[in-house]
């Protein structure tokens, strides 16, 4: 079955690396520190950040100071455009299987599943990466760990 909705490892992991930087926007953080609080791959988490640096939302620094960076702002990156960065577009409707199984077409759910993903998308688009809780604690862990119920 495919999920109305789903969140990738990868875009989790873009999502909590960028609150990570978006804590401290003055300095460039290396891979290394983000996978001191995040249980993920290295391999794996740089080609992420490497994806989002193609996609314009990081800079990518060099050298022994090197690292990541916001490249611009938290309050003018929307979650929904980090997550299609990753993920892809997030695309109204679909149904659960991964082949349409209702007789004659029409859907069970009858546009409910449509309704559902169109108003993720909404409420992704409108939020900003500085709208998160996470960037308003100080003092605190700069990375949201797994037990995290969203």
């Amino acid at each position: 079955m495919n999920p109305v909705v789903r969140v990738s490892e990868a875009a989790s992991m873009a999502l909590h690396s960028l609150v990570f930087m978006a804590q401290q926007p003055d300095r460039s953080i290396s891979v290394r520190e983000i996978i001191e609080k995040l249980p993920v791959s290295s391999t794996h988490l740089a080609k992420v950040l490497q994806r989002l640096a193609r996609q314009g939302l990081l800079e990518s620094l060099r050298g022994p100071h090197g690292g990541f960076r916001l490249a611009r702002p938290a309050d003018q990156m929307t979650l929904l455009e980090i997550y299609e960065a990753v993920d892809g577009p997030l695309r109204p409707g679909g149904c659960v299987f991964d082949h349409p199984a209702c007789p004659a077409g029409d859907c069970l759910f009858g546009g409910v599943l449509a309704s559902a993903t169109r108003q993720v998308r909404e409420r992704l688009g409108g939020t900003r990466l500085s709208d998160l809780p996470m960037l308003h604690h100080h003092g605190g862990e700069a990375v949201a760990t797994h037990d995290h119920p969203d």
